[in-house]
């Protein structure tokens, strides 16, 4: 497993940029605008460990964030999302949001925090149960 990155949203971009870019110091790494799903993400890391960074995720749709909406997720990579997953639900664990395309899969802690689980390198093609398992609960 290797941990990936930490995701909090965001209600003013330039706002937050001002805050962890030129404030705290650390620099952007990466920057995806996705029209379709009316959203930026925004990716900083203290120089040189660019490998810890922090995801900003920006809603273009104005939304009120309440209960802990605000921070989004912990994100690990596995090398096999399917042997990960069977063995978390076999403990016990509800996988939220099943990894149908091959690729994330999220589930949450005891504490209720939502975490993303990701397939290292190229997602792997669909397999069931995964395939057609719905959510869960929210995620």
């Amino acid at each position: 497993m290797k941990y990936l990155h930490t995701m909090v949203r965001v209600t003013d971009l330039e706002q937050s940029l001002h805050f962890y870019r030129d404030l705290l110091g650390l620099e952007e790494t990466r920057r995806i605008d996705n029209e379709k799903g009316r959203f930026t993400l925004v990716f900083l890391a203290p120089p040189g460990q660019h490998e810890a960074p922090i995801e900003l995720t920006y809603n273009w749709d104005p939304e009120e964030y309440t209960g802990g909406r605000n921070f989004g997720h912990l994100a690990y990579q596995v090398d096999d999302i399917y042997a990960f997953c069977d063995r978390l639900q076999k403990e016990g664990i509800t996988i939220n949001r099943p990894p149908r395309d091959g690729h994330m899969a999220f589930i949450r802690s005891p504490d209720n925090i939502s975490i993303e689980i990701l397939q290292k390198g190229e997602r792997l093609p669909p397999a069931e149960p995964w395939a057609s398992m719905p959510n869960t609960g929210a995620w």
